[in-house]
């Protein structure tokens, strides 16, 4: 490991800083440095406003993409190299609002339907019904489920903050099921021998890819990633919200 990268690593730990987003940003900053073929302290604003324009214009990478390496590359210089003057040479292209990708109720169900294995069906019951992030869904313990309070407990979410999740009926029986199965015993989806180990949770790139794999095999054609089941329970959530206090509201009309 090279002085950079540990000092880089040291500074995501130090802010907490979530295994994912710090495994992008140092996979981020190696790609710069590769793309000039010099280690990346030794790089300064002529050679990032070429890689930026690199990105967009050759590449073709998504406006996002370009945004995620541009924070990667700010951490690294303004961070742990102290270069804050780095700050306006590292602006965030503009990136136009696009409303997300929503499946309906009946999309949702052939996309659960089409999973052959418990695991993904479970996972991907969990990621409907609570409305999770991918990272949160793979670092799910046995302990985080209260069956009686119907509760799904996340730990150390986006910003290292814990809550608390509603659990409903169908993915709780879906889970119990797929508990009675599986056996877990520390990691709820835990990974296989081959892999991380079964001692060890499931990535959550293998969280993105039951999603796209289930999309697939359900032959949908909009793109299906575990954010968009993020969306789809936002969406259902206010709409059933709406319909209660609609519903109330009529009661005493």
């Amino acid at each position: 490991m090279t002085r950079l990268r540990k000092m880089m690593i040291e500074e995501l730990q130090r802010r907490n800083y979530s295994d994912s987003t710090a495994r992008g940003y140092l996979s981020a900053v190696a790609a710069f440095a590769e793309h000039f073929g010099k280690s990346p302290d030794q790089l300064g604003p002529n050679e990032l406003r070429q890689y930026q324009a690199y990105l967009l214009t050759k590449r073709k990478l998504a406006v996002g993409t370009v945004i995620a390496r541009v924070a990667a590359l700010r951490f690294f210089f303004v961070r742990t190299l102290n270069r804050h003057e780095f700050r306006q040479d590292l602006p965030y292209p503009k990136e136009q609002r696009r409303l997300p990708t929503v499946l309906s109720r009946e999309e949702v169900g052939l996309l659960i339907d089409a999973v052959g294995n418990l695991q993904p069906r479970a996972v991907l019951m969990t990621l409907y019904g609570t409305g999770m992030r991918r990272t949160e869904a793979s670092q799910l313990k046995v302990s985080d489920i209260d069956s009686r309070r119907m509760i799904l407990r996340v730990e150390h979410g986006k910003g290292g903050h814990d809550r608390d999740l509603p659990l409903s009926p169908a993915p709780l029986e879906t889970l119990r099921e797929y508990w009675r199965w599986m056996k877990p015993r520390a990691y709820l989806f835990p990974s296989d021998s081959g892999h991380r180990g079964k001692d060890q949770p499931i990535s959550d790139k293998s969280v993105w890819y039951a999603c796209t794999e289930a999309a697939r095999q359900a032959g949908l054609r909009k793109r299906v990633t575990p954010h968009t089941l993020r969306h789809a329970s936002a969406y259902y959530t206010a709409f059933q919200s709406s319909f209660i206090l609609r519903t109330i509201d009529l009661g005493h009309a």
